[in-house]
């Protein structure tokens, strides 16, 4: 069928190895903060780093929505179609959920 993406790769694959380095900085910061836990860290500090590592998991996945809306969104959109439809609103509800997180 024409309509369907005939690409055999993700959107984020042109810049995985970007996002994996990204989240093993986050990994790492989730362990530090176990480790903060665990050591009985004062609960500003800790919620201070939770914050950082919440805003690193929130810039990752703009990036991947980004790469998502550049290669998958627009490569339907331009052969049209219900995929078009469906990837339009594939977006637009992983939008709302990192509004709503």
């Amino acid at each position: 069928m024409d309509n369907v993406v005939s690409d055999s790769h993700p959107g984020y694959t042109d810049n995985r190895e970007a996002h994996l380095k990204r989240l093993r900085r986050i990994e790492g910061q989730v362990r530090g903060l176990q480790r903060m836990v665990e050591s009985d860290t004062y609960c500003i500090d800790v919620l201070t780093q939770i914050s950082a590592a919440t805003k690193a998991l929130q810039s990752v996945a703009l990036g991947l929505l980004d790469d998502h809306l550049g290669h998958c969104v627009a490569h339907a959109v331009q052969h049209g179609g219900p995929e078009a439809d469906e990837k339009v609103r594939e977006a637009s509800a992983a939008i709302a959920r990192l509004v709503r997180s």
